[in-house]
């Protein structure tokens, strides 16, 4: 198949999918609901007692919260996937005459823009609750970079259930650990007032130098190092799911 056929392909399953999508807005209500209760619960009730220095709670916050909207939304993704299998959908479209990668690709691509939906509706939020950020138009761009590499990351990461579980619970429940991640880093506070085993995690795992990124970058401010840990973590995640991924694909259709 050229690429051509392979753009058109996927971009057929594409509008498959959010078409999907568009007839049941609640999956990304559904998605963005659990950021937005945690953003009020911490901001309104537990941010009075955390001390994160002169920068106000609600932006010091919300860079985490992003990232939960992100790992709590792939979900979704891999419930899709799953419903195609399971129902012999998948089978049905390996069947017909198009590109055998354009079906990940369509719920990829699907997954991209549902998750950029509930990341906008969490930034609204955010702004209503007083959200405020002296970003360029560059550093905006680093944002939403950023996001959007991390999201493929964990999409692709999706993949893999959604193409191997036997059962909804066993689909949904690979993305806990991805949405209790931030609650070990510095997403919710600094690093350094944590016990020295827990903050030595929490300083080296991806979601700190992913937040303090997105943190520094809202605020205008230089990312310095955390800048290029935070992009090296993103794509080796994204190149490992991505061959993880299609491993699994290339067996499951063999």
């Amino acid at each position: 198949m050229t690429t051509t056929a392979h753009l058109s392909d996927t971009t057929t399953l594409l509008g498959r999918s959010l078409r999907h999508i568009s007839r049941s807005p609640d999956t990304i209500i559904t998605t963005a609901i659990t950021p937005i209760a945690m953003l009020l619960l911490f901001v309104y009730v537990l941010g009075g007692s955390i001390s994160v220095g002169q920068e106000s709670y609600v932006n010091y916050l919300l860079p985490g919260i992003l990232l939960i909207t992100i790992a709590s939304g792939i979900s979704y993704t891999a419930f899709r996937l799953f419903t195609d299998v399971s129902t012999g959908l998948f089978e049905r479209l390996q069947s017909m005459p198009i590109t055998r990668s354009a079906v990940l690709w369509g719920h990829v691509l699907t997954s991209l823009v549902a998750n950029a939906v509930s990341l906008v509706l969490v930034v609204l939020v955010g702004l209503l609750m007083g959200f405020r950020s002296g970003a360029g138009v560059v550093a905006w761009l680093g944002v939403v970079g950023l996001l959007a590499l991390f999201t493929l990351a964990l999409t692709w990461l999706a993949v893999i259930p959604g193409l191997t579980a036997t059962s909804i619970d066993g689909v949904s429940g690979f993305s806990y650990p991805l949405i209790f991640l931030p609650f070990v880093s510095s997403a919710f506070v600094p690093t350094d007032g944590m016990p020295t085993a827990v903050g030595w995690f929490a300083e080296h795992q991806p979601v700190t130098s992913i937040v303090n990124t997105l943190r520094n970058l809202l605020a205008e401010q230089p990312v310095g190092d955390d800048g290029w840990i935070a992009l090296a973590w993103c794509v080796g995640l994204l190149l490992v799911a991505y061959a993880l991924a299609m491993r699994t694909y290339r067996r499951r259709i063999s």
